[in-house]
């Protein structure tokens, strides 16, 4: 597949997962259960507060609406699947994998997913708090028209990411690898630490004037007058 370059800069544009979900079965069960197999369900105003789905499996999936307040969700695997006005802060998806997947006008907040992959993930719109991404896996991920407070992408592997018309505030890049990361259409774009590693970015003119306290800090210069 050629890929495109963004704006004629060189960088490589994201792939974004194509979903043509089939006809779903409306789930009925009572909750989540470990290592469960998820597979062609659609989930509706579900409350999965608390419960213990790790390592379960979603595939062909459909969840909307649904409360993941302290939802246990480590090493879950979530693939071709959409996830539509999920709400809950503190969810667990350490180690998870989310592949082909479109998550859409969320609000959560300390979302869990240090140490995760995710391959071909669209998230649009909503509003995500505290979302910890360390040491994650992010290639061909898109943030279009969403706001991000203070993501922690803390030795994180970005490749072929894209900023699209959305807020990134204090956001903290420490100790991560840039490949073909697209700020450009992070407004405001604000880096709390790790503007050093920006090396593998693109950004605009006027997102460089916004920077330009923080790289002078970084470099040790003072600057009066």
């Amino acid at each position: 597949m050629v890929r495109r370059a963004v704006g004629g800069t060189g960088v490589q544009g994201a792939r974004r997962p194509e979903l043509r979900l089939p006809v779903l079965e409306r789930w009925e069960g009572g909750g989540l259960e470990p290592d469960g197999d998820y597979d062609g369900l659609e989930f509706r105003e579900a409350d999965f507060a608390g419960q213990d789905g790790g390592g379960a499996r979603f595939m062909d999936c459909a969840l909307t609406g649904c409360a993941l307040d302290e939802a246990r969700l480590s090493r879950a695997r979530v693939l071709d699947s959409v996830l539509a006005g999920v709400r809950g802060v503190g969810t667990d998806l350490a180690e998870a994998t989310l592949r082909d997947v479109e998550l859409t006008d969320a609000r959560l907040g300390g979302t869990r997913l240090h140490g995760a992959v995710l391959e071909r993930v669209l998230v649009r719109g909503g509003k995500i708090d505290f979302l910890n991404l360390r040491s994650a896996r992010l290639k061909d991920v898109v943030f279009e028209g969403c706001v991000l407070v203070e993501p922690d992408f803390g030795g994180a592997r970005l490749e072929r990411v894209e900023f699209v018309d959305c807020a990134l505030k204090d956001a903290d890049f420490s100790g991560a690898t840039l490949k073909d990361v697209d700020l450009r259409g992070a407004v405001p774009l604000g880096i709390a630490r790790g503007v050093d590693r920006l090396s593998g970015a693109v950004i605009g003119a006027g997102q460089l004037l916004d920077l330009a306290p923080v790289l002078a800090g970084e470099l040790g210069i003072r600057v009066e007058g």
